[in-house]
């Protein structure tokens, strides 16, 4: 159950990180305040990335092994 908690919190956090980026950088470009809306864009994105990572961890893992054995 750690592991699994860890590696939600960790994957989560990366993937809002660079997502939040991408999308504000998107959205405004580079402007003087980037950085504070990328920041408060990620402390929004990040329990959501939490949850549906450790919600649906177990099951994408099950894909993906079903999937690496179809190939």
């Amino acid at each position: 159950m750690k592991f699994r908690l860890y590696l939600a919190v960790l994957m989560s956090g990366i993937m809002s990180l660079l997502m939040s980026g991408w999308i504000t950088f998107i959205n405004v470009g580079i402007t003087s305040d980037f950085l504070t809306l990328w920041a408060a864009a990620w402390c929004l994105a990040w329990p959501v990335a939490g949850l549906v990572a450790f919600t649906f961890g177990p099951s994408v893992q099950k894909l993906s092994a079903w999937l690496a054995k179809k190939s």
